[in-house]
């Protein structure tokens, strides 16, 4: 038995990378990076060219992406900090309008509550079984007693992780495959690990990108020794010095392995909507959760403002609703996806929503009121101590860091993001603009406050159930590599 044809919504795909910089792919321009499948994608919808997420760190960006609002409204402060189970998600808002809604792979929930919405979770979620070390503000920003060590371990191989997004992948394609899929409108959000380090890969990817060919990070003579000092705080307590030109391109080439790798999983996805004759009345969304800066002024990982690390990419497909081939360079964000999530199934969100629905600015629908053109992300996690917020408006990014000097860059002049105009007296203006819109909701005093006794509360917890100390914990972190298994 089919859905009535009354019942004209839409099926929702939401494709979800974990730590994909939108710079690494062909559908951005990169030149060695090949994603066929992701620029196919691109080229039957529309792609967002200034697309943020709203916390650069694993957890506090996919709970600000389950909820529709940020960090400081929700308290998913860093990696250890679980969602109240009471907090609605846009899974309960669909599946409360009539919605299967499904997740297969990561959406790393802390904690016991590991649906929070979906009715089921077809595939194991790696980074959910791992308990992440809550790291004391108190303790600052100390050094890393050795190297990162993703760099060395980059290389040909078969790593937990590329075993799991394979189960990810086949679960999702099974989902796909069910007659069931045509008896009521579904949302499925399929969650890679890719291209997440460890920078393993296997071969047939890691042939394709050979280390000597790889492309070096741009930075500039002297560029390191000059920069903020919150970039070199957390440079210096994830470890990130010292590395050779020789473990630059290894660990580029194990990452671009990866995004090709990821790439063959979105046409695994696309190529299953079109045999089982889904494609025309699905809302394909694609989305990472953060970047990663793959060298770029000298650093790895994210957890900062950098472009490489706070942008995202963001791709809509729906044929015949939205056109195909267009890009908007207009910015936005990750809550934003979530109401257009609700605004496409016709649901009814539990509250207000932090963003607005990208489908009239995808569709180019005349408005009486102008897109906002901002972006507001937040950090409060690992190596740094301190609260710190980025605002994005039209060309201009201002980053704060409480206690420190601001940072502004002008990304249409400088997209590299290497002059800091915040000094400039020919930008106090804007400067000023820029810090009064981001304080007025943004209480970064107040939220020191409410991190810290999280924290506390939190180690004491944590402390009583395991024995061990916060400074244990985090040296055990520090050190830790996933296991490789050698192809």
């Amino acid at each position: 038995m089919s859905k009535p044809a009354s019942d004209t919504r839409p099926n929702l795909l939401i494709i979800m990378a974990d730590e994909h910089a939108p710079q690494f792919s062909g559908a951005y321009g990169h030149p060695l990076v090949q994603t066929p499948h992701l620029d196919r994608l691109a080229a039957g919808g529309v792609l967002f060219e200034n697309a943020y997420c709203n916390s650069p760190l694993c957890v506090p960006s996919r709970m600000s992406f389950m909820t529709g609002r940020h960090v400081h409204e929700i308290g998913t402060w860093d990696n250890a900090s679980p969602l109240a189970s009471d907090s609605p998600t846009w899974a309960h808002m669909l599946r409360a309008g009539g919605y299967d809604v499904v997740l297969a792979g990561k959406q790393h929930f802390v904690g016991p509550d590991q649906r929070h919405g979906f009715r089921a979770r077809l595939a194991r979620d790696l980074h959910a079984e791992h308990r992440h070390p809550i790291f004391d503000w108190a303790d600052g920003t100390p050094a890393a007693a050795n190297p990162w060590p993703s760099l060395a371990q980059a290389g040909p191989g078969v790593s937990p992780e590329i075993a799991i997004d394979d189960q990810v992948a086949a679960a999702a394609l099974a989902y796909l495959r069910d007659p069931d899929r045509h008896q009521q409108p579904w949302a499925l959000n399929v969650s890679f690990i890719a291209p997440h380090f460890p920078f393993v890969v296997p071969d047939r990817y890691w042939n394709r990108y050979p280390p000597e060919e790889i492309d070096l990070p741009v930075i500039p003579a002297g560029h390191l020794a000059s920069q903020h000092p919150v970039y070199q705080r957390l440079r210096r307590m994830f470890g990130l010095t010292g590395f050779s030109e020789e473990l630059v391109r290894r660990g580029r080439a194990g990452y671009y392995g990866l995004i090709t790798f990821l790439d063959d999983k979105i046409g695994q996805l696309l190529d299953t909507l079109a045999e089982t004759r889904l494609a025309d009345n699905t809302l394909v969304i694609y989305v990472s959760d953060h970047g990663e800066m793959a060298g770029e002024h000298g650093l790895w990982r994210k957890s900062n403002f950098y472009e490489h690390s706070s942008r995202i990419p963001l791709v809509l497909r729906w044929p015949g609703r939205l056109p195909a081939g267009r890009r908007i360079a207009s910015v936005v964000s990750l809550v934003d996806v979530v109401a257009s999530l609700v605004d496409a199934a016709g649901a009814s969100p539990a509250g207000p929503l932090a963003g607005e629905s990208l489908l009239p600015l995808a569709r180019g629908e005349p408005s009486t009121t102008p897109w906002p053109d901002t972006a507001f992300a937040e950090y409060l996690g690992h190596g740094v101590a301190r609260p710190m917020a980025m605002l994005r408006s039209g060309r201009y990014k201002l980053n704060y860091s409480l206690g420190d000097d601001p940072e502004l860059y002008d990304l249409a002049a400088d997209p590299a993001e290497l002059r800091n105009l915040a000094a400039d007296p020919a930008y106090q203006a804007v400067l000023g603009d820029l810090q009064r819109r981001l304080l007025l909701d943004w209480d970064p005093v107040a939220l020191e406050q409410r991190v810290r006794q999280s924290q506390r509360e939190r180690l004491l917890i944590a402390a009583a159930e395991t024995g061990r100390t916060a400074t244990a914990a985090r040296d055990q972190w520090y050190a830790s590599g996933s296991t490789v298994v050698p192809s």
